[in-house]
Protein backbone atom coordinates (compact mmCIF):
# COMPACT_ATOMS: atom_id res chain seq x y z
CA UNK A 1 0.00 0.00 0.00
CA UNK A 2 3.07 2.28 1.06
CA UNK A 3 4.55 1.49 -2.21
CA UNK A 4 1.40 2.61 -4.26
CA UNK A 5 1.09 5.44 -2.49
CA UNK A 6 4.50 6.98 -3.41
CA UNK A 7 4.34 6.28 -6.87
CA UNK A 8 1.27 7.63 -7.07
CA UNK A 9 2.43 10.99 -5.69
CA UNK A 10 5.66 10.43 -8.06
CA UNK A 11 3.11 10.66 -10.61
CA UNK A 12 1.38 13.91 -9.43
CA UNK A 13 4.89 15.63 -9.16
CA UNK A 14 5.81 14.55 -12.69
CA UNK A 15 1.98 15.42 -13.82
CA UNK A 16 2.34 18.87 -12.00
CA UNK A 17 5.91 19.64 -13.06
CA UNK A 18 4.94 18.70 -16.52
CA UNK A 19 1.97 21.24 -17.09
CA UNK A 20 3.26 24.03 -14.10
CA UNK A 21 3.23 27.53 -15.50
CA UNK A 22 4.91 29.99 -13.18
CA UNK A 23 2.66 32.50 -12.33
CA UNK A 24 3.25 36.65 -12.81
CA UNK A 25 3.10 38.13 -9.95
CA UNK A 26 0.33 40.52 -10.15
CA UNK A 27 -2.24 37.30 -11.15
CA UNK A 28 -5.42 37.31 -8.90
CA UNK A 29 -6.78 33.76 -7.62
CA UNK A 30 -3.23 32.58 -8.81
CA UNK A 31 -3.92 29.15 -6.92
CA UNK A 32 -7.06 28.96 -9.21
CA UNK A 33 -5.27 29.82 -12.31
CA UNK A 34 -2.83 27.50 -11.86
CA UNK A 35 -5.01 24.69 -11.05
CA UNK A 36 -7.03 25.95 -14.72
CA UNK A 37 -3.77 26.20 -16.31
CA UNK A 38 -3.18 22.72 -15.67
CA UNK A 39 -6.43 21.15 -16.38
CA UNK A 40 -6.53 23.20 -19.82
CA UNK A 41 -3.58 21.94 -20.51
CA UNK A 42 -4.52 18.38 -19.84
CA UNK A 43 -7.19 18.15 -21.87
CA UNK A 44 -5.80 20.03 -24.72
CA UNK A 45 -2.68 17.52 -24.34
CA UNK A 46 -5.02 14.56 -24.48
CA UNK A 47 -7.42 16.11 -27.23
CA UNK A 48 -4.34 16.60 -29.75
CA UNK A 49 -2.59 13.70 -28.92
CA UNK A 50 -5.72 11.28 -29.63
CA UNK A 51 -6.14 13.48 -32.61
CA UNK A 52 -9.85 13.54 -31.65
CA UNK A 53 -12.01 16.51 -33.38
CA UNK A 54 -11.22 19.98 -31.85
CA UNK A 55 -14.67 20.97 -30.20
CA UNK A 56 -14.99 23.71 -27.14
CA UNK A 57 -15.50 21.90 -24.05
CA UNK A 58 -18.43 21.39 -21.72
CA UNK A 59 -17.20 24.00 -19.70
CA UNK A 60 -16.96 27.02 -22.65
CA UNK A 61 -20.04 25.97 -24.06
CA UNK A 62 -21.69 26.23 -20.16
CA UNK A 63 -19.94 29.53 -20.08
CA UNK A 64 -20.89 30.85 -23.13
CA UNK A 65 -24.52 29.63 -22.72
CA UNK A 66 -24.49 31.78 -19.40
CA UNK A 67 -22.79 34.61 -20.96
CA UNK A 68 -25.15 35.03 -23.85
CA UNK A 69 -28.35 34.34 -21.58
CA UNK A 70 -27.03 37.09 -18.92
CA UNK A 71 -26.59 39.57 -21.82
CA UNK A 72 -29.83 38.82 -23.38
CA UNK A 73 -31.54 39.48 -19.69
CA UNK A 74 -29.53 42.29 -18.84
CA UNK A 75 -30.07 44.78 -21.75
CA UNK A 76 -33.12 43.13 -23.32
CA UNK A 77 -31.55 42.18 -26.35
CA UNK A 78 -31.63 39.14 -28.73
CA UNK A 79 -28.57 37.78 -28.75
CA UNK A 80 -27.65 34.61 -31.22
CA UNK A 81 -24.83 32.42 -30.65
CA UNK A 82 -23.22 30.80 -34.32
CA UNK A 83 -22.37 27.35 -33.67
CA UNK A 84 -19.78 27.40 -36.78
CA UNK A 85 -18.76 23.77 -38.02
CA UNK A 86 -15.18 22.99 -36.66
CA UNK A 87 -11.98 22.26 -37.24
CA UNK A 88 -9.80 19.79 -38.42
CA UNK A 89 -13.05 18.26 -39.94
CA UNK A 90 -13.66 21.64 -41.63
CA UNK A 91 -11.15 23.82 -42.65
CA UNK A 92 -11.28 27.42 -43.59
CA UNK A 93 -13.53 29.17 -45.14
CA UNK A 94 -15.77 26.62 -43.74
CA UNK A 95 -15.87 28.61 -40.15
CA UNK A 96 -16.24 32.37 -41.96
CA UNK A 97 -18.89 30.92 -44.52
CA UNK A 98 -21.17 29.79 -41.48
CA UNK A 99 -20.58 33.29 -39.37
CA UNK A 100 -21.39 35.35 -42.31
CA UNK A 101 -24.19 32.91 -43.33
CA UNK A 102 -26.16 33.52 -39.84
CA UNK A 103 -25.02 37.14 -39.84
CA UNK A 104 -26.95 37.70 -43.60
CA UNK A 105 -29.52 35.46 -42.49
CA UNK A 106 -30.47 37.49 -39.08
CA UNK A 107 -30.33 40.57 -41.12
CA UNK A 108 -33.11 39.88 -43.41
CA UNK A 109 -35.90 42.25 -42.94
CA UNK A 110 -38.43 39.20 -42.01
CA UNK A 111 -36.14 38.52 -39.39
CA UNK A 112 -35.39 41.23 -37.63
CA UNK A 113 -38.92 42.08 -38.33
CA UNK A 114 -40.22 38.29 -36.78
CA UNK A 115 -38.11 39.09 -33.72
CA UNK A 116 -38.56 42.52 -32.63
CA UNK A 117 -35.19 44.33 -33.59
CA UNK A 118 -34.07 47.59 -34.21
CA UNK A 119 -31.84 47.32 -37.51
CA UNK A 120 -29.69 50.57 -36.43
CA UNK A 121 -28.72 48.92 -32.99
CA UNK A 122 -26.64 45.16 -34.25
CA UNK A 123 -23.47 44.53 -32.57
CA UNK A 124 -20.78 41.54 -33.20
CA UNK A 125 -18.84 40.30 -30.68
CA UNK A 126 -16.82 37.52 -30.25
CA UNK A 127 -13.72 36.27 -27.98
CA UNK A 128 -10.29 34.53 -28.89
CA UNK A 129 -10.71 32.69 -32.36
CA UNK A 130 -14.68 33.86 -32.27
CA UNK A 131 -13.10 37.51 -32.25
CA UNK A 132 -11.58 36.74 -35.57
CA UNK A 133 -14.55 35.46 -37.10
CA UNK A 134 -16.45 38.19 -35.62
CA UNK A 135 -13.70 40.67 -37.24
CA UNK A 136 -13.70 39.02 -40.72
CA UNK A 137 -17.65 38.89 -40.91
CA UNK A 138 -18.45 42.39 -39.89
CA UNK A 139 -15.23 43.44 -42.47
CA UNK A 140 -17.43 41.31 -45.16
CA UNK A 141 -20.34 42.97 -43.80
CA UNK A 142 -19.46 46.53 -43.79
CA UNK A 143 -17.83 46.32 -47.25
CA UNK A 144 -20.56 44.88 -48.86
CA UNK A 145 -23.11 46.83 -50.83
CA UNK A 146 -25.65 44.28 -51.10
CA UNK A 147 -26.18 43.86 -47.35
CA UNK A 148 -28.75 46.39 -46.43
CA UNK A 149 -28.64 46.81 -42.84
CA UNK A 150 -25.02 47.05 -41.36
CA UNK A 151 -23.69 46.65 -38.02
CA UNK A 152 -23.32 49.47 -35.12
CA UNK A 153 -20.18 48.32 -32.93
CA UNK A 154 -18.22 45.16 -32.96
CA UNK A 155 -16.60 43.74 -29.82
CA UNK A 156 -13.49 42.03 -29.86
CA UNK A 157 -12.16 40.42 -26.90
CA UNK A 158 -8.53 39.19 -26.73
CA UNK A 159 -9.30 38.22 -30.61
CA UNK A 160 -6.69 36.15 -32.64
CA UNK A 161 -6.20 38.12 -36.18
CA UNK A 162 -3.14 37.21 -37.63
CA UNK A 163 -0.18 34.26 -37.66
CA UNK A 164 1.21 36.34 -40.16
CA UNK A 165 4.18 36.42 -38.32
CA UNK A 166 4.04 33.70 -35.19
CA UNK A 167 7.10 35.50 -33.08
CA UNK A 168 5.25 38.68 -31.69
CA UNK A 169 6.38 39.68 -28.30
CA UNK A 170 3.53 38.49 -27.00
CA UNK A 171 4.12 35.37 -28.43
CA UNK A 172 8.29 35.38 -27.09
CA UNK A 173 6.84 36.78 -23.38
CA UNK A 174 3.96 33.99 -23.19
CA UNK A 175 5.74 31.32 -25.26
CA UNK A 176 5.03 28.81 -22.14
CA UNK A 177 1.96 31.30 -21.13
CA UNK A 178 -1.05 30.69 -18.99
CA UNK A 179 -4.36 28.55 -20.69
CA UNK A 180 -2.31 29.01 -24.25
CA UNK A 181 1.08 27.84 -24.91
CA UNK A 182 2.79 29.03 -28.05
CA UNK A 183 3.60 25.86 -29.31
CA UNK A 184 -0.54 24.81 -28.61
CA UNK A 185 -1.84 28.15 -30.50
CA UNK A 186 0.37 27.01 -33.41
CA UNK A 187 -1.13 23.60 -33.56
CA UNK A 188 -4.44 24.52 -33.33
CA UNK A 189 -4.25 27.78 -35.76
CA UNK A 190 -2.37 25.11 -38.35
CA UNK A 191 -5.46 22.42 -37.97
CA UNK A 192 -7.52 25.53 -39.01
CA UNK A 193 -6.33 25.25 -42.42
CA UNK A 194 -4.97 21.89 -42.85
CA UNK A 195 -3.82 18.64 -41.00
CA UNK A 196 -0.60 18.21 -42.57
CA UNK A 197 2.34 18.59 -40.14
CA UNK A 198 4.35 20.77 -41.96
CA UNK A 199 2.47 23.79 -41.46
CA UNK A 200 3.46 23.87 -37.58
CA UNK A 201 6.68 22.97 -38.01
CA UNK A 202 6.83 26.15 -40.51
CA UNK A 203 5.10 28.37 -38.07
CA UNK A 204 7.67 27.53 -34.83
CA UNK A 205 10.22 28.92 -37.13
CA UNK A 206 8.31 31.62 -38.54
CA UNK A 207 8.89 30.55 -42.25
CA UNK A 208 5.72 29.57 -42.93
CA UNK A 209 4.60 32.85 -45.70
CA UNK A 210 4.44 32.24 -49.38
CA UNK A 211 6.91 34.11 -51.54
CA UNK A 212 4.79 36.59 -52.71
CA UNK A 213 3.38 37.54 -49.46
CA UNK A 214 5.84 39.85 -48.03
CA UNK A 215 3.97 43.36 -49.47
CA UNK A 216 1.40 41.89 -46.33
CA UNK A 217 4.18 42.60 -43.95
CA UNK A 218 3.44 45.94 -43.34
CA UNK A 219 -0.09 45.17 -42.04
CA UNK A 220 1.27 43.19 -39.50
CA UNK A 221 4.69 45.05 -38.58
CA UNK A 222 4.86 45.27 -34.67
CA UNK A 223 7.92 47.42 -34.38
CA UNK A 224 5.46 50.06 -36.06
CA UNK A 225 1.98 49.28 -35.14
CA UNK A 226 3.00 48.30 -31.48
CA UNK A 227 2.75 50.72 -28.80
CA UNK A 228 6.82 51.38 -27.03
CA UNK A 229 5.92 49.97 -23.84
CA UNK A 230 4.47 46.42 -25.40
CA UNK A 231 7.89 46.33 -27.96
CA UNK A 232 10.26 46.79 -25.03
CA UNK A 233 13.86 45.54 -26.38
CA UNK A 234 12.83 42.79 -28.82
CA UNK A 235 14.25 43.14 -31.96
CA UNK A 236 11.51 43.07 -35.07
CA UNK A 237 12.82 40.91 -37.90
CA UNK A 238 10.73 39.87 -41.08
CA UNK A 239 9.46 36.31 -41.12
CA UNK A 240 10.96 33.83 -43.75
CA UNK A 241 9.09 33.81 -46.84
CA UNK A 242 9.02 30.08 -48.77
CA UNK A 243 9.65 27.77 -45.69
CA UNK A 244 6.47 26.00 -46.52
CA UNK A 245 7.04 23.63 -49.56
CA UNK A 246 3.48 24.48 -51.36
CA UNK A 247 0.82 27.18 -51.03
CA UNK A 248 -1.79 28.05 -48.49
CA UNK A 249 -4.57 30.13 -50.04
CA UNK A 250 -5.93 30.83 -46.75
CA UNK A 251 -2.47 32.17 -45.52
CA UNK A 252 -2.64 35.67 -47.31
CA UNK A 253 -6.64 35.67 -47.48
CA UNK A 254 -8.10 38.66 -44.58
CA UNK A 255 -11.13 36.60 -44.09
CA UNK A 256 -8.85 34.24 -42.28
CA UNK A 257 -6.53 36.70 -40.63
CA UNK A 258 -8.49 39.99 -40.47
CA UNK A 259 -5.05 42.34 -40.29
CA UNK A 260 -4.29 41.33 -43.35
CA UNK A 261 -7.15 43.60 -44.57
CA UNK A 262 -6.04 47.00 -46.31
CA UNK A 263 -6.90 50.21 -45.28
CA UNK A 264 -9.67 50.76 -47.54
CA UNK A 265 -11.89 47.98 -46.03
CA UNK A 266 -11.09 48.99 -42.33
CA UNK A 267 -12.08 52.54 -43.28
CA UNK A 268 -15.79 51.27 -43.40
CA UNK A 269 -16.12 49.59 -39.72
CA UNK A 270 -17.95 50.60 -37.19
CA UNK A 271 -17.74 52.18 -33.27
CA UNK A 272 -15.20 49.19 -32.13
CA UNK A 273 -14.28 47.70 -28.56
CA UNK A 274 -11.52 46.19 -28.07
CA UNK A 275 -10.28 44.30 -25.11
CA UNK A 276 -6.46 42.96 -24.68
CA UNK A 277 -5.11 41.20 -21.83
CA UNK A 278 -1.02 41.10 -20.71
CA UNK A 279 -0.63 37.96 -19.97
CA UNK A 280 -1.92 36.47 -23.52
CA UNK A 281 -0.39 35.06 -26.56
CA UNK A 282 -2.47 36.99 -28.58
CA UNK A 283 -2.20 40.52 -26.73
CA UNK A 284 -0.44 41.86 -29.62
CA UNK A 285 -2.72 40.92 -32.54
CA UNK A 286 -5.97 43.07 -30.78
CA UNK A 287 -3.25 45.98 -29.64
CA UNK A 288 -2.05 45.66 -33.60
CA UNK A 289 -5.63 46.13 -34.46
CA UNK A 290 -6.31 49.14 -32.12
CA UNK A 291 -3.48 51.34 -33.93
CA UNK A 292 -4.67 50.08 -37.32
CA UNK A 293 -7.96 51.15 -36.76
CA UNK A 294 -7.72 54.20 -35.41
CA UNK A 295 -4.66 55.06 -38.36
CA UNK A 296 -7.66 54.86 -40.88
CA UNK A 297 -10.56 56.77 -38.41
CA UNK A 298 -12.07 54.34 -36.86
CA UNK A 299 -13.65 55.15 -33.90
CA UNK A 300 -12.22 52.88 -31.23
CA UNK A 301 -12.44 52.18 -27.37
CA UNK A 302 -9.38 49.97 -25.76
CA UNK A 303 -9.20 48.24 -22.51
CA UNK A 304 -6.04 46.39 -21.60
CA UNK A 305 -6.37 44.14 -18.60
CA UNK A 306 -3.30 44.40 -16.95
CA UNK A 307 -3.67 41.08 -14.83
CA UNK A 308 -5.48 39.51 -17.59
CA UNK A 309 -4.95 36.26 -19.12
CA UNK A 310 -6.39 34.50 -22.58
CA UNK A 311 -9.64 32.73 -22.25
CA UNK A 312 -10.99 34.09 -18.97
CA UNK A 313 -14.47 33.81 -19.88
CA UNK A 314 -14.58 30.55 -20.05
CA UNK A 315 -14.29 31.02 -16.37
CA UNK A 316 -17.29 32.28 -15.59
CA UNK A 317 -19.42 29.53 -13.67
CA UNK A 318 -19.18 27.11 -11.32
CA UNK A 319 -16.81 25.10 -10.25
CA UNK A 320 -14.41 26.72 -12.97
CA UNK A 321 -15.19 30.26 -12.22
CA UNK A 322 -12.81 33.02 -11.84
CA UNK A 323 -13.31 36.89 -10.41
CA UNK A 324 -11.30 37.86 -13.72
CA UNK A 325 -14.05 36.39 -15.90
CA UNK A 326 -16.74 38.04 -14.16
CA UNK A 327 -14.80 41.21 -14.32
CA UNK A 328 -14.55 40.95 -17.79
CA UNK A 329 -17.94 39.88 -18.53
CA UNK A 330 -19.36 43.11 -16.69
CA UNK A 331 -17.25 45.27 -18.69
CA UNK A 332 -18.48 43.78 -21.89
CA UNK A 333 -22.28 43.95 -20.98
CA UNK A 334 -21.71 47.78 -19.34
CA UNK A 335 -20.07 49.15 -22.35
CA UNK A 336 -22.80 47.59 -24.78
CA UNK A 337 -25.62 48.78 -22.26
CA UNK A 338 -24.32 52.36 -23.10
CA UNK A 339 -23.16 52.11 -26.44
CA UNK A 340 -25.59 49.70 -27.77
Amino acid sequence: MGLKALCLGLLCVLFVSHFYTPMPDNIEESWKIMALDAIAKTCTFTVMGLGKRLRRTYAEQRAFDFLNRWTANTLDAVVVGVDYRLAPQHHFPAQFEDGLAAVKFFLLEKILTKYGVDPTRICISGDSSGGNLATAVTQQVQNDAEIKHKIKMQVLLYPGLQITDSYLPSHRENEQGIVLTRDVAIKLVSLYFTKDEALPRAMRRNQHMPLESRHLFKFVNWSILLPEKYRKDYVYTEPILGGLSYSLPGLTDSRALPLLANDSQLQNLPLTYILTCQHDLLRDDGLMYVTRLRNVGVQVVHDHIEDGIHGALSYMTSPFYLRLGLRIRDMYVSWLDKNL
